[in-house]
């Protein structure tokens, strides 16, 4: 597995990616309301790398670089469990300096504890009753 920067030309492939991991883990979501075109509005201004393999694109990580923080951390489901978000993770966090924040919601347990096992720790719950998050710290 390969992990690198990713390019305008690895773009259809994230949209897809990022809209189809969203419709089947984010059971809280209105996926009716999910686009393509989300990937393109939510990584805006973001530092995009990606997990690759056989040159397929397995997973990809946005980060916004000037406040230390992890935006999104996405993995295909059918590589769910294979590492990819480990090492996407390990990644980000040497792209990046500590302290590192990010954010995650609250119903999304299996984040919650793929974080939590990976050396984050939860902070401050915030956001209003339809959606709430952690924000979590990353330092050692």
């Amino acid at each position: 597995m390969n992990i690198r920067e990713a390019n305008k030309a690895d773009f259809p492939e994230l949209r897809h990616l990022y809209l189809e991991s969203r419709c089947k883990s984010f059971y809280w979501a209105n996926v009716e309301q999910m686009t393509l075109e989300d990937f393109d509005q939510h990584t805006l201004e973001e530092h995009i790398i990606v997990a690759e393999e056989n040159q397929s694109i397995l997973g990809f990580a946005s980060l916004y670089l000037p406040d230390n923080f992890i935006h999104n951390l996405f993995v295909h489901p059918e590589f769910s469990g294979k590492g990819v978000g480990t090492k996407l993770l390990k990644a980000s966090i040497e792209k990046m300096t500590q302290p590192i924040r990010l954010k995650c919601v609250s119903k999304n347990l299996k984040a919650m504890k793929f974080y939590q096992d990976h050396g984050w720790r939860k902070v401050v719950e915030e956001g209003n009753l339809e959606e709430k998050y952690w924000v979590m710290v990353y330092e050692v």
